[in-house]
């Protein structure tokens, strides 16, 4: 049995454009061709590969057909460029990437912005908790990711980062007014999570010997943002030393007492020998390790 490559295309970007109309602009096709490819590459599996929903997603054997295209892209997209054949005009290569929120408001895409400089390449960010980026790499969803996970997922390879470093901070105001009486007052001070998956915050109070359900909260979930909420006064915050060095510098946050928690990220990406991902792995890590706290 063989997959049709302009099949796998046809639902990758039915995927990747959540709908039908789309992934037919997308193609320079009909809507109706789509459905008709789509249905014939169905057929031909005898498995169902999209759920029909809205956005469209892949099921387990969908996802199998997605991570084969876009494996097969990338692939001609390096061997087009070592035989030295002129792109189409305006052609691109589409390289999914997952980060996490932190990473991608500090020092993420410095790299994408150098790489995008050198390579005909758009990047699809996916953001997510540096807990469940690898997800995203098992699915097929991305080729590369910011991951906390050292172990590496089935098909991919992994290199460390370095650390993040997160120090617990306020502002001045924020603690006259709510830890007059010392760290004590942590019990009723309200804090910023950035969403009910952000444990940051719980660690640390939990290794105070302090309750982290008790106390009131902000969610505010956009790193940019969440850095704004801590800085105005709004509560306490674990923040990356990237987003707070310069304010408890000159004063304008303080840092409650107690140790920063790092935070150790890996970079994973499918074990392909492609010179394109190379070169993105290469940019990434090099960057990460010049900004990121040593680990090891």
């Amino acid at each position: 049995m063989r997959i049709p490559f302009e099949l796998a295309e046809t639902v990758a970007a039915v995927v990747a454009e959540g709908t039908l109309d789309a992934a037919a602009r997308r193609l320079h096709v009909t809507p109706s061709a789509v459905s008709q490819r789509i249905k014939a590459l169905e057929e031909q599996l005898g498995q169902v590969l999209l759920v029909r929903s809205k956005p469209v997603r892949p099921t387990a054997a969908g996802e199998a057909v997605v991570r084969l295209a876009r494996q097969v892209a990338l692939l001609e997209h390096d061997a087009l460029a070592e035989l030295g054949a002129e792109p189409e005009q305006g052609a691109v290569v589409s390289v999914p990437l997952a980060v996490n929120a932190d990473s991608l408001g500090t020092w993420f895409l410095q790299p994408l912005a150098r790489l995008a400089g050198r390579h005909p390449v758009v990047f699809d960010l996916h953001r997510d908790d540096q807990d469940f980026t690898a997800a995203l790499l098992e699915s097929g969803t991305v080729m590369g990711a910011v991951t906390s996970r050292a172990t590496p997922v089935a098909g991919c390879r992994v290199q460390p980062l370095g650390a993040m470093r997160y120090r617990p901070v306020a502002t001045p105001g924020y603690v006259d007014r709510w830890l007059a009486d010392g760290p004590d007052g942590l019990s009723a001070a309200p804090r910023v999570d950035y969403d009910r998956r952000d444990d940051l915050q719980a660690q640390w109070l939990d290794a105070r010997g302090i309750d982290p359900g008790i106390m009131p909260r902000h969610y505010v979930p956009a790193s940019n943002d969440y850095a704004i909420a801590v800085k105005l006064g709004l509560g306490w915050g674990m923040l990356p030393e990237f987003q707070c060095d310069a304010e408890l510098s000159d004063g304008r946050l303080v840092e409650l007492p107690g140790d920063p928690i790092d935070v150790t990220l890996h970079w994973q990406q499918w074990n392909l020998r492609s010179p394109l991902l190379e070169a993105i792995a290469d940019e990434v890590v090099a960057s990460a390790r010049r900004v990121l706290v040593p680990v090891g």
